[in-house]
């Protein structure tokens, strides 16, 4: 349990609240109390006194109170029982919120997307009060987006879902061992549907098992060999369960894993030396079938490394395996530069963020809070991040393991001025520049706040570059060429942000910045510990644009760090 998990708990119930109508003080408590959390400079751990802070009441002590106890809120949970199912996607469109929902709904009888496109279409929407024509025309046209994505979950989103059945299938002992497969497994931006590989002796067992405890809408099909439900979690998604032996898993996680294409040009190998390959095996000429213990002895089996999931995409991957061995790895990173704390808006203090990276082996990290810019985030003024200055100086001298850089992201106005003057940025070991405001402006004002960053001596990367959130926002549609351009001829880095809500810089976009040869930092933004973790999906996703070791910043040993970035 960290503060970050209980502002995100308030800002829920609060948003649940408003979606049924409940008093306005009611909710303007939760979103007090978590405005108070926020901005209090403490992490959970350094906070004996929560539920006596200013702001912290009855209802919201007891809701930390059950959350401490028991890593979950009762009245959350009634909450998410009591919201109509079909009111959650309506929070996709943008501009709709909580309050406005309810006003729709208590007004003309809005349930769903469907019945909101039908009031649209219908010219209902105009005739609420708070509620124009423009805003019925701005609404069909992203219900029209959003269809073009129905059925399709953003890859944040089938995190929940995949942490969540791992959970319930680690419950259940008849299960030997078990992975996700499927397009998650690839690192894709979008899925419909997930997959697991389940290793057992009992599948009748374990299909039983799984049927008696997972939330389901529908029971598509139940038998020894795969399990398909419709899952019922904040939206319906379909899952497939397939029950293996121990010697077919590696056949089966490879098989379905795919990509399809991946999978065709296997099997044209296969077939070219007279084998056919299978979710059970590889089967030879004689017709026996030859398993294997791991997928490293499947591929070597056809005289090839080991093709990481990510890259598995249109079988010219095959082709390409001589490239494999130059691809960033975990196991290469050595930082993370973009990271958050207590400061702004992270859950942890400087010091916890510094220990957990210690825990990772990083040789060095960056602390990059928000400025003031971004009142939302408790964004730092100039004299709160001298006083943060003087903080990780003094903890710096503490460790002779890693290296604590000061930082900043800094908002980029927009008017197309910096937040911070040259003189503080000049103090600063490392600068992010960012776009957090007026994504609706012309491409040509994006490019000209984006310009203004870029020539700006003292910035030295370019944060989440396109501002997108997959699958729901697509971002401020800067012209990408130009910024690789202008990257290349400033020196600048770009950002693939790792968090899954972002994987920003997208896939052809890290291609086109590589084949530049503009450098590349995979960072997690983290605004917690466990978000550190994020590297792994962006180390995964940077695969994806064959990103080379080479071309990412934090690999980089820290001498090379220090010299060609901190001193530069």
């Amino acid at each position: 349990m960290n503060k970050k998990t209980i502002i995100r708990t308030f800002e829920k119930i609060a948003l649940y609240m408003e979606l049924l109508g409940e008093n306005h003080f009611k909710v303007a408590a939760f979103r007090k109390a978590a405005n108070v959390l926020e901005l209090d400079p403490r992490s959970l751990s350094e906070m004996d006194d929560i539920l006596k802070l200013k702001g912290i009441g009855k209802g919201t002590g007891a809701v930390i109170t059950d959350l401490l106890e028991k890593e979950e809120s009762d009245l959350l949970k009634e909450l998410e029982e009591a919201v109509p199912k079909g009111l959650i996607p309506l929070l996709k469109i943008p501009g709709l919120g909580g309050k406005k929902i309810a006003k729709l709904r208590e007004a003309i009888g809005i349930d769903s997307v469907e019945s909101l496109h039908a009031a649209c279409m219908a010219g209902e929407v105009s005739k609420v009060a708070g509620f124009g024509k423009k805003t019925e025309e701005n609404m069909l046209s992203e219900i029209e987006i959003l269809g073009t994505r129905q059925g399709k979950f953003p890859h944040w989103q089938m995190e929940k879902v995949v942490t969540f059945v791992e959970q319930e299938l680690r419950l259940i002992p008849e299960i030997k061992h078990f992975s996700v497969a499927g397009s998650y497994r690839r690192t894709e931006e979008e899925s419909s549907d997930v997959d697991f590989i389940i290793v057992t002796d009992e599948p009748a067992t374990v299909r039983e098992k799984l049927l008696a405890t997972l939330p389901l809408v529908a029971t598509i099909a139940a038998g020894d060999a795969k399990l398909s439900v419709t899952l019922d979690l904040e939206e319906a998604i379909d899952a497939d369960f397939r029950f293996v032996k121990a010697e077919q898993f590696a056949s089966a996680i490879h098989h379905f894993t795919g990509s399809k294409d991946h999978n065709v040009k296997m099997r044209q190998l296969a077939k070219s030396r007279g084998m056919k390959i299978s979710e059970y095996g590889v089967e030879n000429e004689d017709g026996s079938i030859e398993t294997f213990d791991s997928e490293e002895q499947f591929f070597a089996h056809f005289g090839l490394p080991f093709i990481p999931p990510a890259v598995r995409r249109n079988g010219s991957e095959i082709d390409r395996v001589d490239e494999l061995a130059g691809l960033v790895a975990i196991e290469d990173i050595r930082s993370d530069l973009h990271m958050h704390t207590t400061w702004s808006d992270g859950a942890y203090s400087i010091r916890e963020m510094v220990e957990a990276c210690r825990a990772k082996g990083y040789s060095y990290m960056v602390i990059t809070d928000h400025t003031q810019y971004l009142k939302v985030a408790n964004g730092l003024t100039p004299e709160r991040i001298r006083e943060q200055i003087v903080e990780i100086r003094s903890l710096n001298k503490e460790y002779d393991d890693i290296e604590i850089f000061c930082g900043t992201e800094m908002d980029i106005l927009p008017d197309a001025t910096l937040d911070f003057d040259d003189e503080l940025l000049s103090e600063l070991d490392f600068v992010i520049a960012s776009i957090h405001s007026n994504f609706s402006q012309s491409q040509e004002l994006i490019m000209e706040r984006l310009h203004t960053a870029m020539k700006n001596p003292h910035v030295d990367m370019i944060a989440h570059p396109t501002g997108r959130i997959v699958g729901q926002r697509e971002g401020y549609n800067p012209d990408v060429p130009q910024l690789i351009q202008w990257a290349k001829e400033y020196g600048k880095i770009l950002e693939l942000n790792a968090n899954p809500y972002r994987l920003d810089l997208a896939t052809d976009h890290l291609i086109m910045a590589q084949e530049a040869g503009v450098t590349i930092a995979i960072n997690t933004d983290a605004h917690a510990i466990e978000q550190l973790n994020y590297m792994t999906t962006g180390v995964n996703y940077g695969k994806k644009a064959w990103l080379k070791k080479e071309t990412v910043v934090n690999t980089w040993p820290l001498d090379k760090f220090i010299r060609e970035i901190v001193r530069k």
